[in-house]
């Protein structure tokens, strides 16, 4: 039987704050993590930070992940990508990767959700506009 685990949303600042000044206190991290609502893994990732840096480390943390546009997507395809959207504004994400692949012998060079990003990043994505057109 697995055991089921409570789900934590990402903590604030005050709440990050809180959980360490009570472990000062307290020197208990259970106690620490009950009073702030975090679990203990969210202590233990924030420890580092703040041996390092203090309250202040705890104020701001960068977010997980790259930043958008640095993924591993070609530049060449992305352009690709963006340049048939807008020789066909009509098609939609499953045409645009078909029609990539069709040219590339079939094999796929991006899924749909890549050509979906791509678009969402450079402000051509509005699936709503195209919903009310078919619509009409």
């Amino acid at each position: 039987m697995t055991i089921k685990r409570t789900y934590f949303p990402p903590t604030t600042s005050p709440q990050r704050k809180l959980l360490f000044e009570t472990w000062e206190q307290t020197k208990s991290v259970t106690g620490a993590c009950r009073i702030a609502h975090v679990g203990r893994t969210t202590f233990y990732n924030w420890l580092p930070r703040f041996k390092e840096k203090g309250y202040a480390g705890l104020e701001t943390f960068e977010p997980w992940g790259s930043p958008p546009g640095t993924g591993r997507t070609a530049e060449e395809i992305r352009a690709k990508v963006i340049e048939m959207h807008q020789a066909h504004p009509d098609w939609g994400k499953r045409r645009l990767a078909d029609e990539l692949a069709k040219a590339n012998n079939w094999v796929a060079l991006v899924s749909l959700n890549t050509v979906r990003s791509i678009l969402v990043e450079k402000g051509m994505w509005h699936p709503e506009e195209t919903r009310r057109k078919k619509v009409s």
